[in-house]
């Protein structure tokens, strides 16, 4: 199933989909606490997409951008090391690893163009 076009959907979705790995991880002690960081930085990113929508000026909606920029960053970094230190198979990690780095595509088009002038909240 293709992903939500609408932004603000698939940042819950990828949300969503964050939450459902970190209830099915191991019950090791690696695996919860990269697993809260991942956590907390997945379900960050719709947040701070959410408020970037709701902002006042430019400069806040390319700062909340940003915002989303580094917490998706970040999620991937945790997914990495999951799937690196073998505590979880890439295999099932790599799909929301790939959404990770989609939305940060998606995401720093988004930043580059509201940056350069163009009315970047209204083209996604």
């Amino acid at each position: 199933m293709p992903p939500p076009f609408d932004l603000r959907e698939r940042t819950k979705a990828f949300a969503l989909r964050v939450v459902r790995m970190f209830v099915a991880l191991p019950k090791t002690d690696e695996a919860r606490v990269m697993g809260k960081q991942a956590l907390r930085a997945g379900t960050s990113v719709g947040a701070n997409f959410r408020e970037a929508h709701r902002a006042r000026s430019k400069a806040e909606f390319i700062a909340k951008v940003g915002d989303c920029l580094k917490e998706l960053d970040e999620t991937s970094y945790w997914l990495e090391l999951l799937m690196e230190g073998d505590i979880v198979p890439s295999s099932k990690l790599a799909p929301l690893h790939d959404e990770a780095q989609q939305l940060l595509a998606i995401l720093t088009t988004i930043s580059k163009n509201a940056k350069k002038g163009k009315d970047s909240k209204d083209s996604e």
